[in-house]
């Protein structure tokens, strides 16, 4: 993550924090544009880090689907969770995979990082590969009425593919680690 150049284009005049919240702030910065005119821009600053772990059994996934309060619909997505400052990612992502599927993995490799939405956000988000699964003990939060499915790996690549799947960190995640896959199975050299 680089902070370089924070304001870039932008020139910040002030700026005043709106909403607080244990898991996310706003803030309103009174701003002159790029284009040298006066405006506005809300950010919202997500106070930890999000997670995803994709759970791999052979050619399988454990995807989770939850009921999403702020978009009012029902979603299909890899286990996910956010990170508390001061938490180690990799130990955020092992507790979210017992919480939301029962499952513990024996082999974790970190995948990927990303911005989930830049233009409004700063919500980062580090991905992992979880693999030798062996079942544990599902614990979900009082926030999460979820259903599990062990899908192959194809099918959650076609609900990515046809929009079944929404969830920006899912989406990331799986595209990417198929094309990895892919790239590796096939020897091309990227």
């Amino acid at each position: 993550m680089t902070t370089d150049g924070m304001s870039g284009p932008w020139r910040i005049v002030s700026t005043e924090q709106v909403y607080d919240n244990p898991w996310i702030s706003v803030r309103e910065d009174q701003v002159i544009r790029p284009d040298g005119e006066p405006g506005i821009y809300g950010v919202v600053h997500f106070k930890n880090v999000a997670v995803g772990i994709l759970p791999i059994e052979g050619d399988h996934i454990y995807l989770v689907g939850q009921y999403r309060y702020p978009l009012g619909l029902y979603s299909w997505e890899i286990p996910e969770g956010g990170c508390p400052e001061g938490e180690e990612p990799l130990r955020a992502a092992q507790r979210e995979l017992s919480e939301e599927t029962g499952l513990e993995a024996r082999n974790w490799q970190r995948l990927g990082e990303a911005y989930l939405s830049n233009s409004v956000a700063d919500e980062y988000a580090v991905w992992f590969l979880a693999t030798g699964l062996v079942p544990g003990k599902q614990q979900p939060e009082g926030t999460e009425a979820l259903s599990v499915r062990r899908v192959p790996l194809r099918e959650a690549l076609d609900m990515a593919l046809s929009g079944e799947i929404t969830d920006a960190l899912s989406l990331v995640a799986i595209m990417s680690y198929m094309l990895g896959r892919t790239t590796t199975l096939t020897g091309a050299e990227g």
